[in-house]
């Protein structure tokens, strides 16, 4: 099979695409043929070697990825017949591998593609998705909620835009540029604003017609969460699930006692309960999805290029979940 291999950390460029062994399941598990791998920030952190939420890979080389969908091609023993040709898509947890043409993981792990949704949209929901519906639990979204959501084009933010505007929320919507800003309302937004403009907030004011901001979702951090906080009223939170600004493995996130509630993974976890937390949400996740309430934005690239997918989510220059199709 063809994959993306890293040989030393570092820049992009050393993302190598190479032939290598098929892998083989082992008992309970499924080998998937890949037809969409998803791409997230941290794979960036952790091609150069940062310590992140997740250590950097211990051997090299390694396949990155931790999001697959495709076809179940293969069974290891123990595993029901059933699961043979299904279109599925699974999160492969903490062992890498998704960057390939096949990958192999634990059939606990795989869900079943509802019928309308691609490969793509499924890998958004299973990584993103599941963020999304993570974040959403603390937001206490519904009419009369004013939400303010900065990164709005991005792929979590896209979905938070779409959540919060179906709960009956005024949704604000940040973004970069006079394109990802018009994506941005296109997407549902009451009204969408570019970050890089030193009047947003006054914009934003304007618009509101001095009615306070309830709820700031911030995964960027930095100068655009400092000005978003600055919008609520009194009562109003700041749910923090990144930052983004300061750099995955550096900086602190922008808080303010009494107002900023981090929600990071583990969080997540105890407040979606569950003896499985973590499947609860991809469920909630690709439910959402089947049911065309939520609709992930997807940018594709080949496989072969992943460096180039790698460099544009460095750069900002990507919209809504990267996904590599071999």
């Amino acid at each position: 099979m063809h994959a993306i291999r890293l040989h030393a950390f570092g820049p992009a460029e050393n993302l190598r695409y190479e032939e290598v062994e098929d892998p083989a399941p082992g008992p309970g598990q499924v080998r998937i043929a890949v037809e969409a791998a998803g791409v997230h920030l941290l794979d960036t952190a952790l091609r150069e070697g940062a310590q992140g939420p997740l250590p950097a890979p211990g051997v090299l080389p390694t396949i990155p990825g931790r999001e697959v969908a495709g076809v179940v091609e293969s069974l290891g023993d123990g595993v029901a017949a059933l699961w043979l040709g299904k279109r599925v898509v699974a999160h492969l947890g903490f062992a890498p591998g998704g960057y390939a043409e096949l990958a192999v993981t634990d059939v606990e792990r795989v869900h079943e593609i509802p019928e309308n949704l691609d490969f793509a949209e499924a890998v958004a929901m299973i990584g993103t998705g599941r963020t999304a519906m993570g974040i959403v639990q603390f937001a206490e979204l519904g009419p009369g909620a004013v939400a303010v959501i900065p990164a709005a084009a991005g792929g979590i933010g896209t979905l938070l835009v779409q959540y919060a505007k179906n709960s009956g929320a005024v949704v604000v919507g940040l973004a970069g540029g006079p394109e990802k800003t018009a994506r941005v309302e296109a997407n549902g937004a009451d009204l969408a604003v570019d970050y890089n403009d030193p009047d947003w907030p006054g914009k934003v004011r304007a618009f509101l017609g001095g009615r306070p901001a309830t709820v700031v979702l911030d995964g960027v951090g930095g100068d655009a969460a400092r000005e978003a906080v600055g919008l609520l009223g009194p009562g109003g939170r700041h749910i923090v699930f990144g930052w983004s600004a300061e750099g995955i493995g550096g900086g602190e996130p922008y808080l303010v006692d009494g107002v900023s509630e981090q929600v990071l993974g583990p969080v997540m976890m105890r407040k979606a309960g569950g003896p499985d937390p973590v499947r609860t949400l991809e469920l909630r996740a690709l439910a959402e999805a089947a049911a065309g309430r939520l609709a992930p934005a997807v940018q594709r690239f080949p496989l072969a290029e992943a460096a180039a997918a790698h460099r544009a989510l460095e750069t900002r220059g990507t919209t809504g979940k990267v996904v590599l199709e071999p």
